[in-house]
């Protein structure tokens, strides 16, 4: 099977390269975030070994990204150890966790393992609702035939809630994922970014049968 290894230690993914080739499985190798999620979106990868101490992004940011369009297995392989970077990756989708210094049996044991849970599963790649669909794989919105533009802040507040639609998304988690140097962690931005998607989606933005508040909570997508 096809292996994405996302390491930016150069030394460490050739031989993580050399091991998979010997037990007959083809590695494609990324040493960023940014060439991990082109290289996911382009090459057929059934897995992928990734850490989380990239050069220009937090692995956390590519799991999240991955995820909102693809069910690949992603076994994280990182020298974090502490119990809330276990868990703040396998909430954010990551299948399985392996600390460095790491047994490679085990690592390809767990690899392994992980593809065969997997196996079967399809990942949403579109989301239909009523007036307009969000395409997952080309992170792309179109309404009444024609794309929608949205700026990067907008598709990434959509994206979380298309992933699950019906389900609420809680305003800190929609902040978590949003913030950055231009995003305040304030509820009032995440109010205004909804609007924003509203205006640009809804049939009646004032009246909005999409993009749900649940006050007090958080947002939700209904279709």
């Amino acid at each position: 099977m096809t292996v994405l290894i996302v390491e930016d230690d150069r030394v460490l993914a050739r031989a993580l390269a050399i091991v998979l080739r010997a037990h007959g499985d083809e590695p494609v190798v990324a040493t960023t975030g940014r060439e991990a999620i082109s290289l996911a979106a382009q090459v057929d990868a059934a897995a992928m070994i990734l850490d989380l101490g990239l050069p220009d992004m937090d692995g956390f940011a590519v799991i999240e990204a991955v995820r909102g369009w693809s069910a690949m297995p992603i076994v994280v392989l990182s020298a974090r150890h502490e119990p809330r970077e276990k868990v703040r990756a396998l909430d954010a989708g990551a299948d399985d966790y392996v600390t460095k210094p790491f047994d490679v049996d085990e690592l390809l044991a767990r690899l392994r393992a992980a593809t065969r849970r997997r196996a079967g599963e399809t990942a949403t790649r579109e989301v239909r609702t009523a007036s307009f669909t969000v395409d997952l794989a080309a992170r792309r919105v179109v309404r009444d035939g024609a794309e929608v533009g949205v700026t990067p802040t907008e598709w990434r507040l959509l994206e979380m809630l298309a992933r699950e639609p019906g389900r609420v998304v809680a305003r800190e988690d929609l902040l978590a994922s949003l913030r950055g140097p231009s995003v305040p962690h304030r509820t009032h931005y995440l109010r205004v970014y909804v609007q924003q998607l509203r205006a640009k989606l809804e049939p009646v933005p004032a009246e909005p049968r999409h993009l749900i508040t649940v006050p007090g909570v958080g947002y939700r997508l209904d279709l």
